[in-house]
């Protein structure tokens, strides 16, 4: 089996920070692709950032300058720094790895 397990999300203020992390088990040959999405009740998923095996990421404009994604392959682990956290970014975090997802982690920030 394979599992992906999210982990740091919480409530901050805005502009606050916020770390979280996601962790690969189970049996894969490697991992390409690793990402984040987020979810806001009554609206699609939508992607916040992505990372490759080989470092190359992209982010969502949202979230440009405020966000880093970053992993670390030895431990299969994928890492979001979120910086300056806003309101609009409420939402349930999602990890996205090996065609599956996390549980998911709530992260709300209040005014």
């Amino acid at each position: 089996q394979v599992q992906l397990v999210e982990s740091g999300g919480g409530l901050v203020q805005t502009g606050g920070s916020l770390r979280l992390s996601c962790a690969a088990s189970g049996s894969f040959f490697s991992i390409n692709t690793m990402g984040w999405y987020r979810q806001a009740p009554g609206k699609q998923r939508e992607l916040v950032a992505t990372i490759t095996s080989r470092g190359s990421t992209n982010y969502a404009d949202s979230v440009k300058g405020r966000f880093t994604i970053s992993r670390d392959g030895a431990k299969n682990t994928v890492y979001l720094q979120m910086n300056n956290l806003k309101p609009k970014d409420t939402a349930e975090y999602y990890c996205n790895a090996i065609e599956r997802w996390g549980q998911g982690t709530q992260v709300t920030v209040s005014s």
